[in-house]
């Protein structure tokens, strides 16, 4: 039993140590933290009603001999688990050597946990026969409402919840005779403008309420269709209050001003955490009742005697069975539902804790194998232009910063001129650029990716006009580097355009010694930077060796080509970047 819990253990603390990694960088699902915790709590709870699973209480206490005295024959549908059992296991040893370079890919995310989930469910079977398996697939089962949403389902549905919550309260603010106008995920109001982000789509807590809809559920033990009624409810709850959220931060902005926002902004969120929990677990309180009343205006007084008699022949029954086992087999229920069970071979137990610590250690020796020839890269930092015009340091969101983790940053903005022809007029422009550090180590790759220009300027509301690829430039004597050039349109008032051009860069601090002059993430030949650069970095055994990045955007109200941009951007850079030689 204990190699049992041992091997489990292993297998469940390296998942929900992988899972940490985007609890902690992504507020949407820091709500994971505890969902390992609720899951063993409903386990615990499913077991100590597991008295009723009697489909192996013939074996004796220490689930190998029968009331005969011999070894149970193995039967088919054991064989079938023991051979899923291996297909799982060895699932698990690619899955960990490309989690270690990429912790952020998703889709690992979610075949790590179906193995386990899967693995936990066969080990179950074994155990216990189908009916344990049902009795506990709900337990084991919630940790997915933990891992992380795929993409390309969560980025569509981000963005259309942030236009629709920025819809309805701009709708409902001149309804009430405010003055608002919508710019995409923007509202502008009289003070500024007010921007719908991701955090605040909702989409964090429709997820949060997922969750909360579905313990509650459990813990009051509701049939399915009630389940289902409950988690319903509490998404709408869910949906409702950030509507709500989103009104009342813009009617804050709108009635005073900007600063007032920021200081509502976490307690308007944390309002729809309480609002769903509350709602959620008096509806749920209210469907239980609501069966426990059913339960007994059905039951007469005679169908409850006979309900008895059964239940304490039963139980008679069962306890005769249980000692017809064994002299050594305990009477009371608890003892009897601990050991009435099979237990897997300890031989095969020890071969799957030996397996888990083999992939680990292998999977650390590719990668220190791979590294231990890696050359360090030129160090470079940014030099600030606080003599331009205009220059200011510009504050650094909160949720960015906590996103980011990042270990040294700065942004700013400073006013330049556009170069023109000389018939034309001078074109003046804006300069925004930021520059994040991380040192080895200290975080992973999905934080330096988390605030790239594709991503961030869409959710402001700018539309990706073209992706112009990477080109590189030389940003001081004998330092080139590779800058990935987007260009974006917005509409800043009706019939009249604004412009952007955004150069994004991302550099390792050391790398394989073969691709010292050309190794880049963003450098990659497909255009997500995702596929063919994840299966790269594992290849070439790449883990975040340190790293920084650094954004600049031209914005304009006259349009720019891109070789006009490019060539802005060319002369820009010399003067903000300056080598500092070998790492």
């Amino acid at each position: 039993m204990v190699l049992l819990f041992a091997t489990l253990g292993l297998l469940w603390f390296i998942l929900c140590r992988d899972l940490s990694l985007e609890w902690s960088s992504n507020e949407q699902y820091s709500y994971g933290w505890f969902v390992p915790f609720f899951a063993l709590f409903l386990f615990w709870l499913r077991f100590e009603d597991a008295g009723h699973l009697r489909s192996g209480y013939r074996l004796s206490v220490n689930g190998s001999l029968d009331s005969a005295g011999t070894a149970p024959a193995i039967t088919n549908n054991q064989q079938l688990i023991t051979i899923g059992a291996i297909i799982g296991l060895a699932m698990i040893a690619p899955i960990r050597l490309f989690e270690y370079a990429n912790p952020d890919w998703r889709p690992l995310s979610w075949g790590h946990v179906l193995a386990v989930v899967g693995l936990t469910l066969l080990v179950i079977g074994y155990w216990g026969g189908r009916k344990a398996v049902r009795h506990f697939a709900f337990p084991v089962c919630f940790i997915l409402v933990a891992v992380p949403w795929l993409t390309p389902i969560e980025a569509p549905l981000v963005q259309w919840l942030m236009r629709l919550v920025a819809s309805v309260a701009t709708e409902t603010l001149t309804l009430f005779g405010i003055p608002a106008q919508l710019e995409g995920s923007l509202i502008r109001v009289n003070n500024g403008v007010v921007g719908v982000s991701e955090a605040c789509s909702g989409v964090r807590s429709l997820q949060t309420s997922l969750m909360i809809g579905l313990l509650f559920g459990e813990l009051k033990r509701l049939t399915i269709a009630r389940r289902v009624a409950l988690v319903a409810a509490a998404l709408t709850i869910a949906l409702f209050a950030n509507f709500g959220r989103a009104l009342f931060l813009v009617w804050i902005a709108a009635t005073q001003n900007l600063a007032a926002v920021e200081r509502w902004h976490d307690i308007a969120g944390y309002a729809i955490v309480g609002a769903v929990f509350v709602g959620t677990v008096a509806l749920a309180s209210w469907l239980a009742g609501q069966v426990r009343s059913q339960n007994e205006e059905g039951r007469s007084d005679q169908g409850k005697g006979k309900c008895q008699k059964e239940e304490l022949r039963s139980s008679a029954e069962l306890t005769t069975d249980l000692r017809s086992l064994s002299p050594t087999i305990a009477t009371s229920g608890r003892h009897a539902r601990l050991y009435i069970f099979r237990l897997p071979p300890s031989s095969f137990l020890l071969l799957t804790f030996s397996w888990l610590l083999f992939v680990e250690a292998g999977v650390t020796t590719w990668y220190r194998w791979h590294e231990r020839n890696f050359v360090p890269t030129t160090a470079w930092s940014v030099r600030w232009p606080e003599d331009a015009p205009g220059f200011r340091e510009l504050p650094i969101a909160d949720n960015v910063r906590t996103t980011l983790r990042y270990d040294s940053g700065r942004e700013g903005a400073w006013q330049t001129i556009l170069a023109t022809p000389p018939d034309q007029q001078p074109a003046p422009a804006t300069v925004t650029m930021f520059f994040f550090r991380w040192e080895p180590g200290s975080t992973s790759i999905l934080r330096a990716r988390a605030h790239r220009p594709d991503i961030c300027l869409p959710n402001t509301g700018w539309r990706v006009a073209n992706d112009e690829g990477v080109r590189w430039y030389e940003a001081a004597p004998g330092l080139a580097l590779p800058f990935r050039h987007f260009s974006f349109v917005r509409e800043a008032t009706p019939g009249r355009q604004v412009f952007a051009h955004a150069f994004f860069c991302q550099r390792e601090d050391r790398v394989p010694p073969r691709a010292a002059d050309r190794f880049d993430v963003t450098a990659g030949e497909t255009s997500d930077w995702m596929r063919n650069d994840r299966v790269r970095v594992v290849r070439e055994g790449l883990r975040n060796q340190g790293q920084q990045v650094m954004q600049l955007v031209l914005l304009s109200k006259q349009e720019l080509s891109a070789e006009e941009a490019q060539t802005e951007f060319a002369a820009l850079v010399p003067g903000l970047v300056m080598s500092e030689g070998k790492r």
